[in-house]
């Protein structure tokens, strides 16, 4: 498989001393989809992690309708069709529908009530794995309720700059018949592409993590976000799917990725497990994991008009260097 990148140089005259200087940037091609996203060298685009998340933490707790003493009031229940008492819980974990649902059927699942504030260091493989349970299940009930909503996917906007509304840590969930663009994108992908993919990354080890078993971890040749993971999942193509044991290895390995992004200085990312319709031959389930910009008075968004509107990111992480950083990490 061709890993396709195109070196640009620009020239400019310096300020003041009138000096030519070239700089350069790599366009890259996403293998499986077709698009790009544009490599920087490094300039410090990401902020240092030093805002006080704690005490803002303390600041909006007492309004948080995800925290113990008000979830049960403030958020809404399930209908008794999906489950007799409006809730499904496993561990600490609790899930219920979106206030505002995203699609027909659009769940929240915290990872526990009284964990407001929850930093990605703290992640254990007992509270993700949990909190995964919590959407498979609800997913599996809504197809059974509803054989027309075969897309499910599994979601998660962790902290402000990564667009949660809400500070409370949590997942989304989205289970509806129509697939998100992402989602078809993928879908479209042959399977032999997968294949090669993986085969490829493999073999060249640049960026290439671990397989865990049933699931493979990479760094993303050409990432929508900064240090952005891939993970390729075996034998299923939607969470539905998904047993024990293998929530148990996706938990694990998230679990080790999101410490892993707490030692680089990251505190906030989005998550995205792109499930197609259950038993697609030859489609791996997905899922793409990227930092956000840290949280602080006036802080720069990652996400501007590239990522945005064009579909592209600028990342001036490098992924090679990415998978250097946290490749021992996230192997323990």
């Amino acid at each position: 498989m061709e890993f396709q990148r195109e070196l640009l140089i620009a020239e400019i005259l310096a300020p003041g001393s009138g000096e030519r200087i070239r700089q350069s940037l790599e366009v890259r091609v996403d293998p499986l989809t077709g698009h790009t996203s544009r490599i920087l060298p490094e300039q410090g685009l990401m902020p240092a992690n030093d805002f006080d998340l704690a005490a803002f933490a303390r600041e909006n707790q007492p309004r948080c309708p995800f925290c113990e003493e008000r979830i049960d009031s403030m958020t809404p229940r399930l209908t008794p069709e999906l489950d007799p008492g409006g809730r499904l819980v496993r561990g600490e974990a609790v899930l219920f529908p979106n206030l505002h649902a995203y699609s027909s059927h659009s769940c929240v699942s915290v990872y526990s009530p009284r964990l407001h504030y929850l930093p990605l260091g703290d992640m254990t493989e007992r509270l993700v794995g949990d909190n995964l349970s919590t959407q498979v299940e609800h997913a599996r009930a809504i197809m059974a309720a509803d054989p027309q909503s075969r897309w499910a996917s599994i979601n998660a906007n962790h902290m402000l700059p990564s667009g949660s509304s809400l500070f409370h840590p949590h997942l989304q969930g989205i289970v509806d018949s129509q697939p998100t663009t992402m989602q078809r994108m993928l879908a479209e992908v042959p399977p032999e592409r997968f294949e090669s993919y993986l085969a490829s990354e493999r073999h060249s080890g640049e960026r290439y993590l671990v397989d865990t078993g049933r699931v493979e971890w990479l760094v993303s040749f050409a990432p929508i976000a900064p240090a952005e993971l891939r993970a390729f999942v075996r034998r299923i193509s939607s969470s539905v799917e998904a047993d024990e044991d293998l929530i148990a290895e996706l938990a694990h390995g998230l679990t080790r990725a999101l410490n892993a992004y707490a030692e680089m200085g990251f505190e906030s990312f989005n998550l995205a497990v792109y499930g197609a319709p259950p038993a697609t031959d030859g489609y791996p389930l997905n899922l793409r994991l990227g930092c956000r910009s840290n949280l602080k008075p006036l802080y720069r968004s990652d996400s501007a008009f590239l990522e945005r509107l064009h579909w592209e990111g600028l990342i001036d992480l490098p992924p090679e260097r990415v998978a250097e950083e946290i490749g021992d990490r996230f192997r323990r």
